[in-house]
């Protein structure tokens, strides 16, 4: 029967030999003899121990797991558990890695709108990137509250054409004009816009904010703490915004 040394049979397998000696001495690799010389070696069975225990290492389980399942003596009834375990971290594990392969993107975007990058313009874009979720629950709240609107109109107006009832197209006249009005006041009541020349989140005038010219993501303000006028990026009001920009003029 073969014999092998430490250093033959980190070999055979593509390990370091301080990974066989490692797993030696946490006891998952113990070698089959010592020759007179005091050298390990190792037999064609822990050979194949080594090689699993360099596949299970592979698909990331902890040494931990592995000693477990190698002690039993029916491996069976706990390698679906450990594999069940090990997906789910894993799955977890991407997750994450993906959000921050997002992120980066999104940095990368923003960062090919800034004529100057500083230190202040990536924590502009830091913010709006934190406080996106909170910008899109608000659009989506308008748009699940426009769909009924949005129905009623095309109802009215198929039937003002299609048969000449134009009543339904007066009643939703009657209600989208509210509607409207109450809408828009949502809108700029939860919204607030981050100013690229002194990076403050501020809150515009009602009147400047509905007519001024806007992009998807920006709107063309003058800024109420340094007087900037330009586009300037819509991000989620909060609270602690507020405050902040309060901070700011006072200062």
């Amino acid at each position: 029967m073969s014999k092998y040394t430490t250093g033959e049979i980190a070999k055979l397998c593509g390990v370091t030999v301080r990974t066989v000696q490692y797993y030696d001495n946490r006891g998952i690799l113990v070698p089959a003899e010592l020759s007179e010389g005091g050298r390990r070696l190792y037999s064609e069975s822990d050979l194949e121990r080594l090689r699993i225990i360099c596949f299970l290492r592979n698909l990331g389980l902890p040494i931990d797991s592995i000693s477990r399942l190698l002690s039993e003596t029916d491996p069976g009834s706990v390698i679906s558990l450990l594999l069940d375990q090990q997906e789910a971290t894993l799955r977890e594990e991407i997750g994450e890695r993906q959000e921050k392969l997002g992120k980066l993107e999104m940095l990368r975007r923003g960062l090919r709108h800034v004529e100057s990058v500083s230190v202040e313009s990536i924590g502009d874009i830091a913010y709006t990137m934190s406080n996106k979720k909170s910008l899109r629950k608000i659009h989506m709240t308008m748009l699940i509250s426009g769909i009924p609107i949005t129905l009623l109109q095309w109802a009215a107006i198929f039937l003002w054409i299609m048969r000449g009832i134009w009543q339904l197209f007066a009643l939703w006249v009657l209600v989208a004009v509210p509607y409207g009005i109450l809408i828009s006041r949502y809108y700029f009541d939860h919204v607030a816009y981050l100013c690229p020349q002194c990076h403050s989140v501020f809150k515009p005038a009602l009147r400047e904010a509905f007519w001024a010219r806007h992009t998807p993501n920006t709107r063309n303000l003058t800024c109420t703490c340094c007087g900037h006028h330009g586009f300037c990026v819509e991000v989620a009001r909060t609270d602690h915004a507020q405050e902040d920009s309060t901070s700011e003029r006072n200062q």
